[in-house]
């Protein structure tokens, strides 16, 4: 599939998701959030729901985590055209709750759509919740953040999500170090 091709997919796909019905989510949503970014990137980060500024603006890492994102992304000479950014719930929970397992069961359908089109070589799980999803339901951040796993032709790993960091400062240069290994993993797939 080409980016035009995947583009125009995606869209698709966002159409979709604005009109969703699939929990209770959809009656206190401001706005669906789909996701942003290239439809021709190679590597995908994956957070777990919406917070209120992604709500209010309609699309994901917007607010104070997001310009922590943005900073590490920064660092390691990425750029938008670099990767795609999306979420496992397209509506954000009440009060940024942890997201319930029927509300993810509900949005993962799109996600694996977005996965499908997106055909990412890497993706990156922000935080505990979107690794214990995407990745195995044991997984604990703390202590596998880094880790490389291997689903078909795609790696993926889980690092600290940006809001988490605000909360904890002393997790930063974990974090930065599995940036660096993000960056390495993609200009071995260059």
């Amino acid at each position: 599939m080409t980016t035009e091709e995947k583009s125009v997919a995606l869209n698709e796909e966002r159409k979709a998701v604005a009109l969703c019905r699939g929990c209770g989510l959809c009656e206190s949503r401001n706005n669906t959030v789909y996701g942003k970014g290239s439809a021709g990137a190679r590597l995908l980060f994956v957070g777990e729901a919406p917070g209120e500024q992604e709500d209010l603006q309609g699309l994901p890492f917007v607010g104070a985590a997001g310009k922590l994102l943005d900073e590490y992304l920064a660092f390691i000479g990425l750029e938008e055209e670099d990767y795609y950014i999306a979420n496992i719930l397209k509506c954000r929970p009440p009060k940024n709750r942890d997201p319930l397992p029927e509300e993810e069961e509900a949005c993962m359908p799109y996600l694996r759509r977005q996965v499908g089109i997106l055909q990412p070589r890497i993706l990156v799980c922000l935080g505990r919740i979107a690794a214990q999803r995407i990745i195995s339901p044991d997984f604990r951040i703390t202590k596998d953040h880094g880790k490389w796993y291997e689903r078909g032709n795609m790696k993926i790993m889980a690092t600290f999500h940006p809001s988490a960091l605000l909360r904890d400062p002393i997790k930063k240069e974990d974090a930065l170090t599995d940036f660096k290994l993000i960056l390495e993993e993609l200009n071995k797939n260059a």
